[in-house]
């Protein structure tokens, strides 16, 4: 099954950026692509336990993903399951990410591993998202 891995560079420390990425008040400011917001959210990544989102776009459609964090290792990493939503609100496959922290010469460094993602387009379309995602990130912590 397709994998994905994905780094982005913040000049933040390590615990600044872990906060970024486990905080609901964080969370909400970044997650998910940009154009999209989060009209109704369970984020909390600071603990184990389930979470999920819906994400909606201009136009009003809406996204439903959710999962359970599965790990949380301040200030290096937190893992968690990750499953779509269908219009009946039945849960899809499920895939499974891991945010790590490494330390570097200028800040931060955050490696994002989406692995089972099922097929190339399933790979390609979660690396535009992510990506999108990255973007509102990087502004949060510029």
């Amino acid at each position: 099954m397709p994998d994905l891995r994905l780094t982005r560079d913040f000049n933040v420390t390590p615990e600044r950026l872990f906060n970024a990425i486990t905080r609901r008040a964080d969370l909400c400011l970044w997650w998910g692509p940009e154009g999209m917001d989060l009209p109704e959210e369970h984020l909390d990544f600071s603990r184990t336990g389930p979470w999920f989102s819906v994400m909606r776009n201009s136009e009003g459609q809406r996204y439903k993903v959710s999962g359970q964090v599965t790990h949380v290792t301040p200030p290096r990493s937190v893992g968690f399951t990750w499953a779509w939503h269908d219009d009946s609100d039945t849960r899809g496959a499920e895939s499974h990410v891991t945010f790590t922290i490494e330390k570097t010469d200028t800040g931060a460094r955050l490696v994002i591993d989406h692995r089972d993602l099922g097929d190339d387009e399933a790979s390609a379309s979660h690396e535009r998202g992510w990506t999108s995602t990255l973007n509102k990130l990087t502004n949060l912590l510029s």
